[in-house]
């Protein structure tokens, strides 16, 4: 079996599992999580630990339904955090109620909105923080913003992670 999957997970306090049929729920004070438990992986919870087990075919899964569970347990328990950085002239980004209002050197301002579960906040006008329990949501919603306008590679401005260094190319010389 899958070395990942042997190790067992600690719940947090005010965290509980669940698990119904085929699906495993994870519940806390930040949100409730649910994923599909694969076939032939067994999830048993026992002592404030969830341990898994898998039988034939399926070894790889149970390592894989590990990192997921594991990744849920934290998320409800503290939740994920993503921060973005806006270099350039001009680029700003602020909230407009729910929505995102970038401005990105283009002629119109991008509005991005946010999925559900997750919560925007723009402490600065170059800063953006994205919060939410699942660290899927939360990478894919910060994916997405970079999207708008990623780092281009001679000046470095445009959308990108905090702590992200970006490798400047030489310009052409004449």
């Amino acid at each position: 079996m899958s070395r990942v999957a042997k190790k067992p997970i600690a719940l947090a306090k005010g965290v509980e599992c669940t698990v119904a049929g085929d699906v495993v729920t994870v519940k806390g004070p930040k949100g409730t999580l649910t994923t599909a438990r694969p076939a032939n992986v067994d999830v048993k919870i026992e002592n404030g630990t969830v341990t898994l087990s898998a039988a034939g075919e399926n070894m790889a899964m149970a390592g894989t339904l590990r990192a997921l569970l594991n990744n849920m347990v934290s998320g409800v328990a503290t939740g994920f955090e993503r921060k973005l950085e806006l270099v350039g002239v001009g680029y700003r980004a602020a909230m407009q109620g729910k929505d995102l209002n970038l401005s990105l050197g283009f002629s119109h301002p991008v509005l991005f909105t946010p999925p559900a579960g997750i919560t925007i906040e723009t402490p600065t006008q170059t800063e953006i923080v994205i919060k939410g329990a699942d660290k899927q949501v939360v990478g894919q919603a910060a994916a997405k913003i970079r999207a708008f306008r990623s780092p281009e590679p001679y000046k470095g401005k445009g959308v990108r992670y905090a702590g992200e260094k970006i490798t400047l190319k030489e310009a052409k010389k004449a």
